[in-house]
């Protein structure tokens, strides 16, 4: 039977053809009407397991029914892999369109027979029974529109993903550069720490050229009594207006630290005599600034200050030391002062 009666008839058999097709978007098998009528003109090929007969990307125009045996769609990247059976057909767009590019490779996985079509085949089919071809058409077109479709929700899916994968990798980039500050920041006044401090000191070693030039050694006087007379957050507020103060004096590639109880340093990138002894006469000046202004409970106490240039061919260990010493002489007499250290490179 031909013409329009036979797809009459077939549309009776199938009274749910769009649900059908839909659902033969991945599985798309031919009838048996369809299969009789193919084999009449296609032209049996012979596979070998592992045989490709055509890669993605590649141009063609054949379509393809398979008579036994297994096929292999493969897509590429992480698209689903599709394998194909007995009465199932394949590379449609390429008999239809003429020269497509195909969208998948296809590869024998088992011994395998295909029959092949071209665009004269198709031809001699649809004057032959064109009824059952415009069914056929139909459903292959439903299936390219709905494996669109499910294209663009995959691709949804996947920018939702890559959206979420790049919030999860901002957050996590957010939690680790916090965490690292945590690290080496002081909680209370928001300087460096001893660790904050080290690691400073390695970024400086790791640039040739870029080793501090002068030390400040801060230690704040009194301070015991002013937790003990005022309590242990007046002694914060005095220990946070330190900070503020060595905050305000260095520049971007100096660091200002506090390394335990009321001890700070001031680490400068770029100094000299004149720029290290201004540098301690301002933080001397602020302090007095805000003792003078206070009422009550003490916002700040008198600080002494150990000064010295740096060789930068030797390291923090004797950088330390000798801004210790001087520290020590200036609160040996009496504090609220700068002192020098005794050094060739260093004295006033």
């Amino acid at each position: 039977m031909t013409g329009k009666g036979a797809a009459a008839i077939m549309c009776e058999q199938e009274p749910d053809i769009d649900r059908k097709a839909m659902a033969e978007i991945v599985h798309a098998i031919l009838s048996n009407g369809e299969s009789a009528l193919f084999s009449q003109f296609g032209r049996k090929r012979k596979l070998p397991s592992g045989t490709h007969l055509f890669h993605r990307g590649h141009a063609g125009s054949t379509m393809y029914v398979i008579v036994s045996g297994c096929i292999e769609l493969d897509f590429g990247e992480d698209l689903v892999v599709k394998s194909l059976g007995p009465n199932e057909f394949f590379g449609e767009l390429g008999l239809l369109i003429g020269d497509h590019q195909r969208t998948a490779g296809a590869r024998a996985v088992e011994d395998s027979i295909v029959l092949e079509l071209d665009h004269d085949d198709f031809q001699r089919l649809v004057d032959r029974d064109p009824g059952l071809l415009a069914y056929f058409l139909r459903r292959t077109i439903m299936r390219v529109v709905s494996n669109e479709q499910v294209l663009i929700r995959q691709l949804r899916r996947r920018n939702h993903d890559l959206e979420t994968a790049l919030d999860n990798l901002y957050v996590t980039t957010h939690q680790l550069t916090h965490t690292r500050e945590l690290v080496r920041t002081d909680e209370l006044t928001g300087l460096h720490n001893r660790r904050g401090l080290a690691l400073y000191l390695q970024d400086c070693r790791a640039q040739e050229n870029s080793a501090p030039q002068g030390l400040l050694l801060i230690d704040c006087d009194q301070f015991k009594q002013v937790n003990d007379v005022h309590g242990h957050q007046a002694g914060d507020r005095v220990l946070q207006s330190v900070a503020n103060i060595l905050r305000s004096v260095a520049t971007e590639p100096d660091v200002a630290c506090r390394l335990g109880g009321d001890e700070f340093c001031l680490l400068l990138r770029s100094a000299d005599q004149d720029s290290l002894q201004h540098a301690a006469e301002f933080i001397l000046s602020a302090v007095h600034g805000l003792i003078g202004r206070a009422h009550g409970v003490p916002h700040v106490c008198p600080v002494s200050i150990g000064v010295c240039l740096i060789d930068p061919q030797t390291d923090w260990s004797e950088w330390y030391a000798r801004a210790d010493n001087a520290l020590y002489q200036a609160k040996r007499l009496g504090g609220n002062r700068l002192h020098w250290s005794r050094s060739a490179t260093a004295t006033p």
